[in-house]
């Protein structure tokens, strides 16, 4: 057996893992190791709901790596009913709403979309994200399992045993609203929801579990199946009647008054309410390992009772199930408004290269939330992972560090892809800022960085290169690029006082022997420290950076006609010695 490289160390995966072989081997020795993840394409699949792929993913691939053969299911919760219209979705208006309570692949793809149906649409997207994420999966359509009538014998199972199931709902049941709608999830006080973060909703939306739906308030008893009306394919039915011996099933349409008699035996248009469904499918298939959210931990909610009825009724065990808390946000409001809803992976991987986005996943334990970066702190996101790179290079990193690095980089099946010569992200944002994209420029700024290990070409720089041009063009607005002057601002100039103009005199005339970025940046902190008649290494004091905050505010004014900016040793290999010379007046 192939041994883990970071088996012995303490990071959450490797926890999990153990954990997950041990219990396999009790209950299927020799038997595949079988995870779970579940998603609901029914709008776009955000970054919270990535993390219901990434936990299992991250857990299968440390079992994989110790020589297990593992099996790690998604199941597509395509044929969940369609509850709402989102918004911002582009090709999609008021039109979509006349689709509600059908199947997700009975409704139509937004307008101009090569898809054949709304949950393949939207499939698509985390399908090809998931593939540059190095995650290994076997796709499971739901509506193909139901409509197979794969399900068949657990369907008449659950019906027949329906009055157990009733049992044990009924021990979480809360009291029903005027409406006839749960009050509230989990047993909370009304109050207790409303305060319950908007983006957690959303996120529990991407996830068939949000559906909390029991089968609940029929008045013609209990059933935990619900047939997709014959006429409109709503699931807005009420079964009246059902027989267990012939498995005849009559059942009505409040929707289009449509009713029908059909034999469960033979019927296939229809599924298990959500917290039947999801324990049924826990002992089907032998999943082991599967985490859920914090609104399905919650008592009464679909993980928690879910454990009692795989047990109790299908003869099954509940899964390992970490919680996972939430995945915010930071600088979405832009591309919030633009999109509607929260980023998706694909939003991500456009900004982020994929090891940096598997490493937010996999430093922090399940139950730790944390933030992904659209503003200005993915440059200190990516400074902190060029950093961790450099402890792992050169032996220094702590044993969970270098795990959670190691399951970045790579997987079982092997590296992922990577940038060949992997400058800091924020200076190829500042780059990218004030080239606009000009490629020969952009390779000129570039190759200038590091005169002892020049850049050759752009590709040595990609991907990351280009996660940065798209950081720049789509995530901040256009006040807040950076524009160059065209010429010499003369009324600043000629305000200057003798220490103003010295401070430029003495940056000019050290421009040619300082032209790196590691030398200019000796540079433009060096000048203020000479003027004050210190050192170019001096200690900095609280009246030197004040003095360099000046300088630097004045080199801003005259450059791009603000007192901020790019990082100035940048902008000053960005803007050429001879446009510097000319707009500082020499």
């Amino acid at each position: 057996m192939a041994e883990s490289q970071t088996s012995t160390e303490t990071d959450w995966v490797s926890r999990f893992a153990d954990d997950v072989i041990a219990e396999s081997e009790r209950r299927a020795p020799g038997k595949p190791v079988v995870v779970a993840s579940g998603l609901s394409p029914s709008g776009p699949i955000h970054l919270g709901n990535l993390r219901e792929v990434m936990t299992p993913h991250l857990v299968a691939d440390e079992v994989r790596r110790r020589g297990h053969t593992v099996r790690h299911l998604i199941s597509w919760d395509d044929y969940d009913r369609y509850r709402k219209v989102p918004n911002g979705v582009p090709g999609v208006d008021a039109s979509w709403a006349e689709h509600i309570g059908k199947p997700l692949t009975s409704v139509p793809a937004p307008a101009g979309s090569a898809y054949p149906n709304w949950a393949e649409h939207f499939k698509a997207a985390m399908t090809a994200a998931l593939d540059e994420l190095g995650v290994e999966y076997d796709g499971i359509s739901q509506t193909e399992q139901y409509t197979a009538g794969t399900y068949r014998e657990q369907i008449l199972h659950a019906m027949k045993h329906r009055a157990d199931i009733d049992a044990v709902l009924d021990r979480y049941r809360t009291k029903k609203d005027p409406a006839g709608g749960p009050q509230n999830k989990g047993g909370k006080k009304p109050q207790q929801q409303k305060k319950v973060d908007e983006a957690e909703l959303e996120a529990a939306e991407g996830s068939g579990a949000a559906d909390e739906d029991d089968g609940s308030g029929n008045t013609a008893g209990y059933f935990p199946y619900k047939p997709y009306c014959g006429n409109c394919e709503k699931d807005l039915t009420v079964v009246t009647s059902y027989d267990d011996d012939t498995t005849e099933l009559n059942y009505t349409c409040s929707a289009c008054g449509f009713a029908e008699t059909v034999r469960l035996s033979e019927f296939n248009r229809g599924k298990l309410v959500w917290k039947v469904d999801w324990p049924m499918r826990w002992a089907y298939e032998g999943v082991v390992f599967e985490p859920s959210g914090v609104d399905h931990s919650s008592p009464g909610s679909s993980f928690v009772v879910g454990g009692q009825i795989v047990r109790e009724v299908f003869d099954g065990v509940q899964p390992i199930g970490p919680m996972y808390a939430f995945v915010g946000i930071s600088g979405m409001a832009k591309m919030s408004s633009s999109k509607g809803g929260v980023p998706t992976p694909a939003d991500a991987l456009e900004i982020m290269e994929a090891p940096l986005l598997r490493w937010l996943y996999a430093r922090r334990k399940p139950n730790q939330s944390f933030k992904i970066a659209f503003d200005q702190e993915i440059q200190r996101l990516y400074d902190e992972w060029d950093s961790l790179g450099r402890k792992v290079a050169d032996g220094t990193v702590l044993p969970a560090d270098a795990a959670a690095y190691s399951r970045a980089v790579r997987t079982a099946a092997g590296e992922l892809p990577s940038t060949p010569h992997p400058l800091p992200y924020r200076t190829l944002a500042s780059v990218a800022d004030i080239t606009a994209g000009a490629e020969d420029q952009t390779l000129r700024i570039l190759s200038e960085l590091d005169p002892d290990n020049p850049l050759t070409s752009l590709d040595e720089a990609r991907p990351r290169l280009d996660r940065a041009e798209n950081w720049i063009t789509t995530q901040v607005p256009a006040e807040a690029r950076t524009v160059v002057r065209d010429e010499p601002d003369k009324e600043l100039l000629g305000s200057l006082d003798e220490q103003g103009r010295e401070s430029l005199r003495l940056l000019l005339e050290g421009l040619d022997s300082h032209w790196s970025l590691d030398g200019l940046t000796t540079l433009v902190y060096g000048v203020p420290k000479v003027l004050a008649g210190l050192e170019p290494d001096a200690k900095p004091t609280p009246e030197l950076k004040a003095a360099q905050r000046s300088f630097f505010a004045l080199l801003y004014r005259l450059l791009v006609s603000r007192d901020t900016g790019p990082r100035l040793p940048t902008l000053l290999l960005a803007v050429g010695a001879d446009r510097v010379r000319r707009l500082l007046g020499a």
